[in-house]
């Protein structure tokens, strides 16, 4: 249900500019795998925008809270990402506000949505739900967030802070229960509540429980996420015993590997972008530390950015050999 609901305010926000140009980025995929050389009939159709590096929690697999970027942190400027908007906006189909960080710590971050909504573009947001305060709820409800993505990996405080180290489960638990009740009093169906739960061998024995407990929270969706392990070759705690859940396998040389092997193809890479808090666009949400900045936004188009050199040689590399990209070495796409 929650998918056709989705779908549905999808398909609201679409104009025959967006979807013919939807159309010729998958024409011109197919197309490049089939002449294994890059070609683009059309500009980005999704982009991540990355409101904040920081965050309030700890997690160990994440740059944030590890606070290890090597690229530099901060809050992306209102001007910048209005003009983002502005220049790209009539082609979007989805706009992910969120790379890395917690977006909700952005003092400007419901503004952003509202913005993006009032341009007709399907807005989204990852959040940890710390901040759902009773004002941010309210603010969240009137922004026209189409997709709220709660990230939540135990369903007892002792389990959720082995990996969301320095959170609270009561305060997601209160924030969440206060969004969907004032939800309810609108008679609104937006934003759309999933609930994602990163699976590790720390909390995989409460997969049943989980269920239970987004069925009594009212959760529009339940979704189990596959945890990406850093120098994942000699294994961690955190890989479930449950292949199942595992994005990983052990090797017969006694080494971790990933459990689906790396084609030379990744439909992202004529979908869309992904657009740091400074302006830098790269690749992909697993270029996490800006290894591969395509172009500079505070004093390019994203238009020209798309085709230039860089990006079409980048786009070659990946149908050749995209074993040879260090950040292609941890996907499942």
């Amino acid at each position: 249900m929650n998918k056709l609901i989705t779908a549905y305010s999808y398909w609201k926000l679409l104009s025959w500019r967006k979807i013919s140009n939807y159309s010729l980025l998958i024409a011109s995929y197919r197309y490049s795998r089939w002449i294994k050389k890059p070609v683009l009939w059309g500009r980005p159709t999704t982009l991540s925008i990355e409101p904040t590096t920081s965050c309030n929690l700890r997690c160990p697999e994440c740059p944030s809270g590890l606070r290890s970027f090597s690229r530099p942190t901060g809050m992306i400027q209102e001007d910048l990402f209005k003009k983002i908007i502005d220049d790209n906006g009539q082609y979007l189909t989805y706009l992910h506000l969120y790379f890395q960080g917690e977006p909700y710590l952005h003092p400007k971050f419901l503004d952003f949505v509202s913005y993006a909504s009032q341009k007709k573009v399907f807005t989204a947001t990852s959040t940890n739900a710390h901040y759902l305060t009773e004002e941010n709820v309210e603010k969240t409800l009137n922004s026209g967030l189409k997709q709220l993505i709660v990230s939540m990996d135990g369903i007892s405080q002792e389990v959720y802070q082995e990996y969301r180290i320095g959170g609270k489960l009561s305060k997601v638990q209160a924030g969440l229960s206060l969004l969907i009740h004032k939800r309810a009093e609108r008679k609104s169906l937006y934003p759309r509540i999933i609930l994602q739960f990163l699976v590790t061998g720390k909390n995989e024995h409460q997969l049943d429980g989980l269920k239970d407990w987004a069925k009594m929270m009212k959760v529009d969706e339940l979704q189990l996420k596959t945890a990406q392990i850093y120098d994942f070759e000699n294994g961690s705690e955190l890989i479930p015993k449950n292949i199942k859940y595992s994005r990983y396998i052990l090797g017969k040389n006694g080494k971790w590997e990933l459990k689906k092997e790396i084609e030379n193809k990744c439909w992202r890479m004529w979908q869309g972008s992904v657009i740091t808090w400074d302006g830098r666009v790269v690749p992909c949400c697993f270029d996490k530390d800006g290894e591969h900045v395509m172009g500079q936004l505070t004093y390019q188009r994203l238009e020209d950015i798309w085709q230039n050199t860089k990006y079409i040689d980048f786009r070659t590399s990946l149908l050749r050999d995209r074993k040879e990209i260090e950040i292609c070495k941890n996907c499942t796409t």
